[in-house]
């Protein structure tokens, strides 16, 4: 677990470690960084309980959840969190979720990660299918998704119960035989 799983034009991949959880918290307990997750910020001890859990889903055969932590390569730094959670009664598709620190919005550093992330799902683990669902308030979301070249399928109307109301989601999706992405990253 030392090396990166994947890396990309300037961001790498790696399983998550129990001293991630300081950076990890940077993303799930920021308001701004969960305002359109379906759940509140959360605390150290929930970002804890997510990196041990993941940590043993790695172990699992076959293997469902992998969590990784975002490194932005220049600096070493743990900026965000990736998660390909394949369905078990499909395991040729994954829902993808994604989460960068805020002070590294507006910096083209979304729409890489999902490149890298759909490259990994594709390439390494040979998914087929590809998903994530966006709050449709998160335009930022929207660019970085379409941007990397999954493609907009639509919307699942009261989706997710979040602060206490029903929310939507827009679904976005990549097939492999489709997504140009891989060539992007060089490979």
């Amino acid at each position: 677990m030392c090396g990166f799983e994947i890396t990309g034009k300037g961001l790498g991949l790696r399983q998550v470690r129990p001293q991630d959880a300081d950076a990890l918290l940077a993303v799930y307990g920021d308001p701004a960084a969960t305002e359109h997750m379906p759940f509140d910020p959360w605390t150290r001890g929930q970002v804890e309980r997510m990196i041990a859990q993941a940590l043993d889903a790695a172990a699992e055969h076959p293997r469902q959840i992998h969590l990784m932590s975002v490194i932005e390569l220049d600096t070493g730094q743990v900026i965000g969190v990736a998660r390909i959670r394949i369905e078990a009664d499909h395991p040729h598709s994954a829902e993808i979720g994604l989460g960068l620190r805020p002070d590294h919005w507006g910096r083209g550093q979304g729409s890489d990660l999902v490149r890298l992330v759909l490259h990994y799902g594709f390439r390494m683990l040979g998914l087929h299918r590809m998903w994530g669902a966006r709050a449709p308030a998160n335009t930022a979301a929207q660019l970085a998704m379409l941007t990397a070249g999954m493609v907009e399928e639509g919307r699942i109307r009261h989706h997710v119960r979040a602060r206490g109301a029903w929310r939507d989601s827009i679904v976005h999706s990549a097939l492999d035989d489709e997504w140009e992405g891989h060539r992007a990253l060089g490979r």
